[in-house]
């Protein structure tokens, strides 16, 4: 998360996402729509960025050491949260981000097309010699399927 005092906090995560021809991409885009507001009580205020609401499910999950995560889309639209350990994604574009704690990473690449060598979407996996902890946000709200990035700015 970055900001100087005078400005508002941006955070930076990767966007997993599907271009018009059912390719999965990632880009690193970030989160901008920052407000200064109290939680509650005697709280200070602090820096909101209030994204989305809504029907959502919180997994918490474990991947183990040598796993691998072939070729799929996310389930629904998910972010993805590192608590400890590295994982990866690697799109049908050829990037592969490696993530750890403190890196964001958000699931929309639904609706892709299986490429000339049967890739779908995306592959995941565990990356050391450490189990990969994330914790799991999947929302059931129809309106995140797909979305693009920018689309959180």
């Amino acid at each position: 998360m970055t900001s100087s005092p005078a400005e508002k906090p941006q955070l930076t995560y990767w966007h997993v996402w599907t271009d018009e021809n059912g390719v999965s991409h990632q880009t690193q885009c970030k989160l901008t729509n920052y407000k200064k507001e109290s939680m509650g009580g005697d709280a200070d205020p602090q820096w909101n960025d209030r994204l989305m609401s809504g029907a959502a499910e919180v997994l918490f999950s474990i991947l183990p050491v040598g796993w691998v995560g072939e070729w799929h889309e996310n389930p629904r639209p998910q972010w993805v949260v590192p608590l400890s350990g590295v994982w990866y994604v690697e799109t049908m574009d050829g990037l592969r981000v490696e993530m750890g704690p403190g890196d964001l990473s958000f699931g929309g690449d639904q609706n892709t097309r299986p490429d000339a060598s049967g890739h779908q979407s995306h592959q995941s996996g565990c990356v050391g010699d450490e189990p990969a902890k994330l914790m799991v946000i999947q929302l059931k709200d129809d309106q995140y399927l797909a979305a693009k990035p920018g689309d959180f700015e």
